[in-house]
């Protein structure tokens, strides 16, 4: 457990109207209060006050700042150790000042997600807690930030727990079928072992079932809009996006690299990828962009594919649908303001079944059944923020599948009439795998990763 005393700048970087260094550890307030200057030390207020006086230089005596310092007292704490927090102007050079005087007088720089790290630590939260903390920070829609908000509230570490405790009960039994044998209680641990086991394996199935949706509300869904050139793949952007991000012209071939831009559409979040329009080109630099479009359309988990109203189906769209054959996908037929000339039967045979939407972009007709298809497509129905079964973590889904894994083979291996502690092997590992979702059994190595991937300062 770290027992040095830390300090960083919490706000973002850059001019605001107010800047926050934060301080923890158990000499905080004596590193504080060299700096502080107000009507009482802060060694003397009460806890969970906010204090106004201001920041000077031990050295000089110079006044660097004017402050509001807010005292939280061990254990009510974030970290669960003394805090202070430094509220002075915003902007780089009045917080940096700060900082540095925190640093030269006894404090030293944190390391990236050093204060979560040691709420860990401290046991005020478990490891799926702390790295939900993160998922808040950086969740693009309301409904990421409400999934977020429950891990961070415990929902998920209380649903782990009760798993937990349900194999727990399981080891024991066989522990003591295997200590006590005069007793006889195989038959009643092997019904235990099945009973318990079925249960837990059916409530990590619940959590596995929304796992794809909560994934794509934490990372986003890579969205990939392709098309031949002209058919309005930059409009289709610039639409969705409410800004002209790349440069729509008549001339066949504008774009000639990959646009990326994030979007919000009705809660999903969407990182949009615009590719140059895929066709044959002698054109060196339009020939290069094809090659990675191809490439991004490979790795996209959804393809827009934009067709024109206007013109025929052709051979280079045919291969365009053979391209994104095995990926989700919503077909776009562009420009119905103009005289039709596409057959929309053909377009739907070659769909497979897959959604298709008519519109004019020039008109703004058509975006509001787009966004409605990719909703969806990827939520059908009503999804609930507040819903428990929801895992958006990578790492967290692949530990539940290990686990179902593990579960699954101890009812197979009981129903085989496998010896009893070759049994307990698997609900055992199940039950240590689970643990690696909270933090309870992990190595230092893989919680050090963890919070390196946090902000500085949080």
């Amino acid at each position: 457990m770290e027992t040095d005393t830390i300090a960083a700048i919490s706000t973002p970087m850059g001019e605001g109207a107010i800047g926050i260094v934060r301080i923890s550890g158990p000499a905080a307030f004596q590193v504080a209060d060299q700096l502080y200057t107000g009507k009482k030390a802060l060694a003397e207020v009460d806890t969970h006050t906010i204090n106004y006086g201001h920041i000077q230089d031990p050295a000089s005596g110079e006044t660097v700042e004017e402050a509001m310092v807010s005292v939280l007292r061990a254990p009510r704490t974030y970290t669960k150790e003394d805090i202070i927090e430094i509220n002075c102007h915003g902007g780089l050079t009045s917080v940096n000042r700060v900082l540095q005087l925190a640093l030269r007088y006894g404090a030293r720089l944190a390391e990236p997600g050093e204060f979560t790290k040691r709420a860990f630590l401290n046991g005020r939260i478990d490891l799926s807690q702390a790295e939900a903390v993160m998922d808040l920070i950086r969740a693009k829609t309301d409904q990421a930030m409400n999934v977020a908000m429950n891990q961070v509230e415990g929902k998920l570490s209380s649903r782990i727990q009760t798993l937990r405790q349900k194999l727990l009960e399981t080891v024991a039994s066989v522990e003591v079928n295997i200590d006590y044998p005069e007793y006889d209680a195989e038959e009643v641990t092997l019904e235990m072992i099945r009973e318990k086991g079925t249960e837990v394996e059916q409530a990590i199935e619940e959590l596995l079932t929304t796992a794809h949706q909560g994934k794509i509300l934490r990372e986003g869904l890579s969205t990939v809009i392709l098309g031949r050139p002209n058919v309005g793949k930059s409009s289709l952007l610039n639409n969705l996006v409410h800004e002209n991000k790349a440069i729509v012209t008549d001339i066949p071939g504008t774009t000639r690299d990959v646009v990326e831009e994030y979007v919000n559409i009705r809660g999903v979040p969407l990182r949009l990828l615009d590719t140059a329009g895929i066709r044959e080109t002698e054109d060196i630099v339009e020939r290069l962009g094809v090659e990675r479009s191809r490439k991004v359309v490979k790795d996209a988990e959804l393809a827009l594919l934009v067709l024109n109203y206007n013109e025929a189906i052709t051979e280079a769209d045919e291969e365009l649908f053979k391209l994104i054959q095995d990926q989700d996908t919503i077909i776009i037929v562009n420009k119905t303001d103009l005289a039709p000339e596409i057959s929309l039967d053909q377009v739907k045979e070659l769909a497979n079944g897959n959604p298709v939407i008519t519109t004019s972009l020039l008109k703004d007709e058509g975006v509001d059944d787009l966004e409605e298809a990719i909703r969806e497509l990827f939520f059908a129905g009503e999804m609930e923020g507040g819903d428990l079964s929801y895992v958006s973590n990578s790492r967290h889904i692949a530990l539940l599948e290990q686990a179902k894994r593990s579960v699954q083979e101890a009812l197979s291996a009981a129903e085989g009439g496998m010896p009893i502690d070759m049994v307990q092997i698997d609900i055992t590992r199940a039950w240590e795998v689970l643990g690696e979702v909270i933090g309870d059994s992990v190595q230092e190595s893989l919680i050090d990763q963890l919070f390196s991937q946090f902000c500085l300062g949080k």
